[in-house]
Formats: C-alpha cells, structure tokens, sequence
C-alpha cells in the first residue's frame, strides 16, 4: 500500500447530465484523461463524486464504469463513509472488493462522537473491511475532528488501517500525527493549496480536487515535491495555486465541474442541494485557465 498510494490521488468528480442523469461517457473520458495525466490513483465517490446524491446502486454503476474504463491501470479508492456505523459495516459486507485497492472513510458527521466514540467506530469498520482502511478527517465539512492522537492509536492499532487523509487545515495537528505515527503508515493531504509544504514536512501525498482538470501539472508539483526538488515544485504550485482557490470559492464540486466544463470534460451540472457556480466565479475560472 505504500507504494499504491503515494503520489497524487485524485477525488473524482461525478459527470451529471442537466437531467441529473449520470454521464457515463463523460465519466469514460475524465478516467483516461487522469490516466494520461499520470496520476497515481483515483478515488471514486468521495465528497468531491458528490456520493450523498447518488443511491447505492448509481455508485457502484460509476465505480464499475470506472473499473472498466481503467483496465486496472491504477489502484482504485472507493469511498464508504457515514454516521451509522451499523450500516457501513452492512454495506462492507454487501460489497464486491474484488476490484477495489482500499476504502475512503470519511469521519461520522452531524451527530458528534467523542474520541473514543470515533475510535470505536473505526475498530468496527476495520474489522469489517476485506481491504485497507483510510481515515479521512474534514472537520469542516463533519463538524467533528479525529485528533491526532487518535489517528496515531488507530494506526496503531489496527493493521489494516494503513492511512489518513487530513484536511483539517490545522498545521500543528498535522506535525503531532507525522512525528508520532508508525513508519508504515501514510499521511496524505486533503488541501490542494497545502500540499507542497505538508510533503516538505513529511508526507507522502495527496487526494486531489484540482487534479481533475490539470493532473500533470498537479503531479509533476507532487513528485518534484516527493523528489525535494522544491524550487520546481513551487513554480507548478504557484501556476496553480489562484485557480485552486478560485475552485473553492463557491464550495466544491461546482468549481471543478466549472473548470471540467471549460475543458470540454462534462457539464458544470451538480445535483441538489448543490448548485453551479455563479457566472461570476465561472469567468474567474476561465479566465484563470486561459492564463495556465
């Protein structure tokens, strides 16, 4: 798993026709577009794939779309999350893992489980899950942060919870989980705009939004990175950094489905609650991307 994700993952957007339809050939060419772009990974129904709107059985239909268009090129990151702990394990065990490399789990939202609720929750997905795990800590969106210290016990605790995802945006929390957790176990980022110094401190990668559009670019920033080429990487990261911000300007997904309209990619159409950015943020965009 060390090798299977390290480098950039990328938090794959869901492709919506204005019906609210799935787009099935646009999903097929944002895939191979990844795939040329030299990613390392891709993650499939994360809250960038916009997972909440879709039944359970629309995202196994957009994994296994995905599965099939990669031909197993790369590893395959599929995201089961919640604030039921009953229900992930029932969905784990209702799961064909045969294609999947490792499970994205992002922390119980709404209801606002302590620590030890939180580590508890986790044990159970850990024991259920055929395939490693991957913590994925997003206060922001959540309303509950996993501590460091929690992070550290579940890494090592548990053997197949070979990861985290952090995207808490507090710097001092992300240094107390690279110095103390186990050798083996992977810190990867989940702030686009962060990356570059979070690898400088130690870790070995990230899950992508900005990647959707421009993987090679976003990529080559990544492993110059890994690579302590740091003056390259900050030329690519700064080439970059006013788009990614302008993405999250309006929340995500709708500003990389704006910008994977722009390319040509998929319509900028999101489902409800979500709804497309303005045409202000929209011409922000563009005009960002015509500059890179």
């Amino acid at each position: 798993m060390q090798n299977k994700l390290k480098g950039t993952g990328v938090a794959m957007i869901t492709p919506f026709r204005e019906d609210d339809s799935i787009d099935f050939n646009a999903l097929e060419k944002l895939t191979l577009h990844l795939i040329k772009g030299g990613v390392d990974f891709l993650v499939v129904m994360g809250t960038t794939g916009e997972n909440p709107t879709l039944s359970i059985q629309e995202q196994e239909a957009v994994l296994n779309h995905i599965i099939e268009v990669s031909e197993k090129k790369l590893p395959i990151v599929f995201g089961i999350g919640g604030n039921n702990t009953q229900a992930i394990i029932s969905r784990i065990k209702n799961t064909d893992f045969s294609n999947i490399d490792a499970i994205l789990s992002a922390a119980p939202y709404y209801n606002k489980p302590t620590q030890k609720g939180l580590y508890e929750h986790y044990k159970n997905i850990a024991s259920a899950s055929p395939v490693p795990v991957i913590l994925y800590n997003v206060p922001g969106r959540t309303s509950v942060n996993i501590s460091a210290e929690t992070v550290v016990k579940l890494a090592e605790d548990f053997e197949n919870i070979v990861a985290v995802k952090e995207a808490s945006g507090n710097l001092s929390q992300v240094m107390q989980i690279l110095k103390n957790k186990p050798d083996d176990f992977i810190v990867l980022s989940g702030d686009d705009t962060y990356t570059l110094p979070y690898i400088a401190l130690g870790m070995q990668g990230v899950i992508s939004v900005t990647a959707n559009a421009y993987p090679k670019i976003f990529s080559d920033m990544v492993n110059e990175s890994l690579n302590k080429n740091f003056d390259k990487a900050k030329e690519l990261h700064y080439k970059l950094l006013d788009f990614t911000e302008a993405l999250f300007a309006e929340g995500n997904p709708g500003g990389i489905k704006a910008a994977s309209e722009i390319l040509g990619i998929c319509k900028k159409h999101v489902r409800l609650p979500l709804a497309p950015v303005s045409d202000r943020t929209y011409s922000l965009i563009e005009d960002l991307m015509k500059k890179i």
